[in-house]
């Protein structure tokens, strides 16, 4: 094994390491918030965060085996990976549920519902520069951009599905004509649905945004570090 690779593998680790901190705090922040309260208000941020997870283990195990994956074998995981992955992002929007509340600080609930949602925004994009790390790989480096900012342009409208229409990933296999159906609608008529577009569109902005400078600073700060002159 190479040094690169085991520095990769080190990394790795360590980003592991730091989501595993961060979503136990998460779920501590909801704990303290119940037992403080016995009422079970934000409980529901554990799920989602549950389910931002999913795409990160896929995304990791493509990572770690996709070289002895055939690529009808990548495709399919990839399937089960952009289904999953509007979840991540789609706590952004539980943000809605901020309200003045008897009992718990302002303050606090803002705290809480941000560190969800910072924590489903990082696995997300963590889960994307995976993927798009596979593609460029088995591809090219454009097929792995197309990809990560077409997943993103995706997650937009997967956020406007969820947070509106309340459709779920898991609706693709219980519900899929409905779901096709509503989705078709808003191909086929998108003028009668602007909301749709909106919503898609800025959000789907905010993302590839924040996802193109994130990669831009990761190259900035993996570059050798500039020699300091002889004083």
């Amino acid at each position: 094994m190479t040094l690169f690779h085991r520095l990769r593998e080190h990394n790795r680790l360590s980003i592991l390491f730091i989501f595993s901190l961060t979503t136990i705090l998460c779920v501590t922040l909801v704990a303290l918030r119940v037992q403080y309260t016995t009422r079970i208000t934000f409980v529901f941020l554990v799920w989602n965060i549950f389910l931002a997870l999913i795409p990160y283990i896929i995304s990791t195990l493509l990572v770690l085996y996709h070289q002895r994956l055939r690529t009808f074998s990548l495709l399919v995981l990839f399937a089960a990976w952009l289904a999953f992955l509007p979840n991540a992002p789609y706590i952004l929007t539980d943000l809605f549920h901020l309200k003045p509340r008897p009992g718990v600080p302002y303050w606090y609930d803002l705290a809480l519902i941000l560190f969800f949602a910072w924590n489903g925004l990082m696995l997300g994009y963590a889960s994307i520069m995976d993927i798009q790390s596979v593609f460029s790989t088995r591809f090219r480096p454009w097929v792995g951009w197309c990809v990560a900012v077409g997943t993103l342009l995706l997650s937009g409208f997967g956020i406007y599905l969820g947070r509106y229409l309340r459709w779920n990933s898991w609706d693709i296999i219980s519900s899929p004509k409905s779901l096709l159906h509503d989705i078709a609608q808003r191909i086929l008529h998108p003028f009668e649905h602007p909301h749709t577009y909106g919503v898609t569109i800025i959000f789907a902005a905010f993302l590839v945004l924040g996802y193109v400078l994130l990669v831009q600073f990761a190259h900035v700060y993996a570059r050798k570090p500039v020699s300091r002159p002889n004083e």
